[in-house]
């Protein structure tokens, strides 16, 4: 059974959909072992807790270099003997010390079919771009942004008439989704890494 760390800085909806998994069976590979945020107000430290998952605090605002405090919540991972790591809307790039706490251990979902839309605002850029197709990627975390190998896609249509609200309404309904899904296979040691493709094995 993987331990997973889940990080955080809002409503954690992502975090949400992966802790009621566990909870129905759907994953059976793992168990929460900690959430964190780097936001006090996040409203998903005390859904965390109604789930019983110890949910904690390593405030972004306590550290003046973001360095400083990427090496804390990696310290604070280690702490709970994480084997890996998802980022459920947490807000932060991450660049050193959880990357190298973690090498090749760290899911993200993304609300677009990446290499596409990249970064911030992902479902307001396929509405200016035009696309008739967007949706969600999970994948593993490298230094870059969005850039690492992609672990599982689903693709929703857009309407017409989309505003970024509702396009992100419906993708939403497939992060919860896959979301899951993803966990199970990184904690069945389903996934084979090589370079960029990924592999789901079994």
């Amino acid at each position: 059974m993987k331990r997973i760390g889940i990080l955080i800085s809002g409503r954690g909806s992502n975090m949400e959909a992966i802790l009621t998994a566990m909870q129905n069976g759907t994953v059976t590979s793992a168990s929460c072992a900690v959430v964190i945020s780097d936001n006090p107000q996040a409203p998903g430290l005390a859904r965390a807790r109604e789930f019983g998952v110890p949910a904690v605090c390593t405030d972004r605002a306590e550290y003046p270099k973001r360095a400083e405090h990427e090496a804390a919540v990696a310290a604070r991972l280690q702490e709970y003997n994480v084997d890996f790591v998802c980022l459920a809307g947490y807000m932060r790039i991450l660049r050193g010390a959880m990357l190298q706490a973690f090498p090749g251990r760290i899911l993200n979902m993304h609300p677009a079919l990446l290499p596409a839309f990249p970064g911030m605002h992902a479902q307001q850029q396929a509405l200016d771009y035009g696309v008739k197709l967007a949706g969600c990627t999970v994948h593993l975390v490298d230094a870059g942004t969005d850039t690492g190998p992609i672990i599982l896609q689903a693709a929703v249509p857009v309407h017409d008439d989309d505003t970024a609200e509702s396009l992100s309404a419906r993708i939403l309904k497939q992060e919860h989704a896959l979301y899951p899904q993803a966990v199970q296979l990184m904690a069945a040691d389903r996934l084979r890494v090589d370079g960029r493709r990924i592999t789901i094995l079994g």
